[in-house]
């Protein structure tokens, strides 16, 4: 009988750890967020486009922006044009392209995760790259 109350009481420890964990997450401004996607790397010039085939995931960043990671590990921030207020970090992006590139002239809607059901649309702007930082020359 002990043995059940100490795993429990285990459990219940790490349990805790999780949703405290959990909540340190989202205690992070969208600002803070953004920062720390961001940590170490400098902006590039913008681009109009950036190519589906690179993509690798992308991140709504609430009512700020969206960041796309590319597979060369550079994230592209898009501030989209005058409709951040729509982005919510619980819906899912829908696009619906007719190239092989994303681009700033490209509306994307957003879908509801819980519901299925249209939550806005946003029109994108441009592609601001932010590299992978450089590696620090090691110690000699």
């Amino acid at each position: 009988m002990r043995s059940i109350h100490l795993f429990l009481t285990g459990a219940a420890l790490v349990t805790g750890l999780m949703v405290g964990g959990v909540a340190q997450a989202e205690r992070l401004s969208p600002a803070a967020k953004l920062a720390k996607l961001l940590d170490g790397r400098v902006a590039g010039k913008p681009v109009d486009c950036i190519r589906l085939l690179d993509i690798q995931s992308s991140e709504i960043i609430d009512k700020t922006a969206i960041v796309y990671t590319g597979r060369n590990g550079t994230r592209y921030v898009n501030r989209v044009n005058g409709s951040a207020a729509f982005l919510d970090d619980d819906d899912i992006l829908v696009s619906n392209t007719h190239s092989s590139q994303l681009c700033s002239i490209d509306i994307l809607q957003l879908v509801d995760r819980s519901t299925r059901m249209s939550s806005g649309a946003v029109g994108l702007g441009e592609f601001v790259p932010y590299p992978r930082p450089p590696k620090a020359a090691a110690a000699h």
